[in-house]
């Protein structure tokens, strides 16, 4: 059973930042791709960035290019959304996401599936 655990969500001002952290468990995490989607209140789940299972290659919604960073620490079983220069409309529940096989070398997010809970940012203006 795949386990994604979120955290480092919070409150944070316009301007700031926040790193999230998601531990995986339940597969051999450095053979598969992560990645990070988020909702906000009324809206739709938005792909945000994503990772393929090496690090070779990553994805960036255009609202976030420049501001946010993926990362991943394969040690720890660890993927990171380092979040800087934050705007209120990056106010969503942030949600972790795995890849549905391994070793896939895209990061297109139809390959990737929820199963964390979330964790809430909050921007305020």
């Amino acid at each position: 059973q795949v386990q994604l655990v979120e955290s480092g969500g919070g409150l944070v001002q316009a301007g700031g930042s926040l790193r999230l952290s998601c531990v995986a468990s339940g597969r051999t995490f450095s053979r598969y791709g992560m990645g990070w989607f988020r909702q906000a209140p009324g809206k739709e789940r938005e792909f945000v960035v994503g990772i393929t299972w090496s690090g070779a290659d990553t994805y960036y919604a255009d609202s976030v290019k420049g501001r946010f960073t993926i990362s991943r620490d394969n040690a720890k079983n660890t993927v990171y959304l380092q979040m800087n220069r934050l705007k209120p409309e990056d106010t969503a529940v942030y949600y972790c996401a795995i890849h549905t096989a391994p070793y896939l070398t895209t990061v297109a997010e139809g390959y990737l599936e929820l199963w964390g809970q979330g964790t809430l940012v909050y921007v305020s203006s």
